[in-house]
């Protein structure tokens, strides 16, 4: 994988969100690589994890040392300090307002919306509606169904996501089990590819493999960037 870089602080924004009952408040932390960025990539966190989990931080300086600049962000749940998810809607939200703010101040830009999980799948709902347009989606562990209920599925919209999207999945992640009606649904968007962890549960962790979870996130980011640079 590529080398991670020097950790730095990042250049934190605070960024106002309308909301259906008022305005909710989210930061951004934009980080650049140290040669001209060949791209944005925007990263959101997991249903119980905020943006600076040591995954992110480590995928995110991974992606940096390889030429993109990284834009991670807070869901407003998580900016309140709540650990459970609100409704799906201010997520959807929040991805479009911060879509909008990474156009205004990178226009030149191509820039592409990641998320780990819950965080993915909310980009993914964003863009089945057209309320962001990415030049693609990378998805790290979509929870295509709660761990154990199989029946409960949460990918019928995919078909409709315009961009090109990269799932990338762990080969025993539980909310993907069993494969096939997730390979099936997956099959059903216009371009999308799936790239598989051997062995990974949801968050990459392989069993009998103790890694720092910055560790993992570098290595999955290694397994993006040729999907990246073929469409950045």
């Amino acid at each position: 994988m590529p080398a991670a870089l020097p950790a730095r602080d990042p250049a934190v924004t605070r960024l106002a969100v309308p909301l259906p009952r008022g305005e909710a408040t989210v930061t951004l932390a934009w980080e650049e690589p140290a040669a001209d960025a060949g791209g944005v990539v925007v990263l959101a966190h997991g249903a119980g994890a905020g943006m600076d989990h040591p995954f992110l931080v480590g995928f995110a300086g991974a992606l940096r040392a390889a030429g993109f600049a990284t834009v991670r962000f807070s869901f407003p749940y998580a900016e309140a300090g709540r650990r459970m998810p609100g409704p799906a809607a201010h997520a959807v939200a929040t991805w479009a307002a911060v879509a909008t703010e990474v156009a205004r101040v990178r226009p030149q830009d191509a820039w592409v919306a990641a998320g780990k999980s819950y965080g993915g799948r909310m980009a993914s709902l964003a863009a089945a509606d057209g309320l962001i347009a990415p030049a693609g989606l990378v998805y790290l562990g979509y929870p295509f169904h709660p761990p154990g209920v199989p029946g409960r599925t949460r990918g019928e919209h995919l078909a409709r996501v315009p961009a090109p999207q990269l799932f990338v999945e762990g080969g025993a992640d539980p909310f993907i089990q069993p494969t096939d009606d997730f390979t099936a649904a997956v099959a059903t968007s216009p371009d999308a590819e799936i790239v598989w962890i051997p062995g990974g549960g949801h968050s990459f962790e392989v069993a009998g493999a103790r890694r720092a979870p910055e560790e993992v996130g570098g290595d999955v980011a290694a397994s993006v960037l040729p999907w990246l640079r073929a469409r950045i």
